[in-house]
């Protein structure tokens, strides 16, 4: 008893720096936005963190939506398209090709499996990818960016799948093949429905990566017309002056879908994540 009395406090004192961590690392950036989001132009430019003398929220981001023909209105309709384009073939393409490296053992695996850790090893190549891009005709287009985020994120999600699809039981196979099921109802009516908490997980990990995302879409969609919302930060920049208030109400209306999405699924990430991590 004495052991585990020693044990319960330290256990408290970690869990109490681990809140206060997160809390600093977190909500006090977070924080700090959203007040310089509701100052005025010249208060703003202080980058202090203190309460705004007058609340200017409102008409902040009233301007920012009206700011170059309402740009970020449109950049949001694209970052949604691009989001739930890449998503959704992410998850049937990935949920696919670990089904089938899981269930299915061929002298190919070794090579497949070794490209999926590729693919997590080696970093983006930035002046190739534009080259292959170019060469397909869809440099500076919306599929053309979907394509390389498909690219670049598929890995993780062929090793989370595989993971999961190593819990199912096998004998749910052989029972709908018995049935008289193909391989593709097998997977779309028995194997895919189970993956339900992993498809979770990658869709909302996923989304929050590409709606983000500034470095991919600066590189390979250049141009006002197809603008991601992380671009529109640009509107607000200049080499001689910064208008802090704007852009800082413009980071806000970007963060909050993601963070959204966070507080409502973050159960379901953590059951995806550790779904495959024990077996048996």
């Amino acid at each position: 008893m004495s052991g585990i009395n020693r044990v319960k406090p330290r256990g408290v004192i970690v869990g109490v720096v681990a809140i206060v961590l997160a809390t600093v690392v977190f909500i006090v950036p977070f924080v700090f936005i959203f007040l310089t989001a509701a100052k005025g132009q010249t208060e703003a430019s202080l980058l202090q963190f203190s309460w705004p003398t007058e609340w200017l929220l409102l008409d902040n981001v009233r301007e920012v939506l009206e700011t170059r023909d309402g740009i970020l209105v449109r950049s949001f309709v694209n970052s949604a398209v691009l989001t739930v384009v890449s998503v959704a073939i992410m998850v049937v393409l990935a949920a696919m090709v670990g089904y089938v490296l899981q269930r299915r053992q061929s002298r190919w695996n070794p090579l497949v499996n070794m490209l999926v850790l590729a693919g997590l090893i080696i970093p983006p190549a930035v002046v190739p990818t534009i080259w292959v891009l170019q060469g397909l005709g869809i440099f500076k287009t919306l599929p053309g960016l979907i394509a390389v985020h498909i690219a670049f994120g598929l890995s993780f999600c062929i090793l989370l799948f595989k993971a999961f699809v190593a819990t199912i039981p096998r004998e749910l196979d052989e029972a709908a093949l018995i049935d008289g099921a193909g391989p593709l109802r097998l997977f779309f009516s028995v194997v895919f429905p189970l993956l339900r908490s992993v498809i979770v997980t990658v869709i909302v990990v996923q989304s929050v990566t590409v709606f983000n995302d500034f470095t991919y879409a600066l590189y390979f969609l250049p141009g006002e017309e197809n603008s991601t919302v992380q671009l529109t930060l640009y509107n607000f920049q200049s080499q001689g002056l910064n208008q802090w208030s704007l852009l800082f109400t413009d980071v806000l209306l970007i963060t909050v879908p993601p963070l959204i999405m966070y507080i409502f699924f973050n159960r379901q990430i953590v059951a995806g994540m550790t779904s495959g991590a024990v077996k048996g």
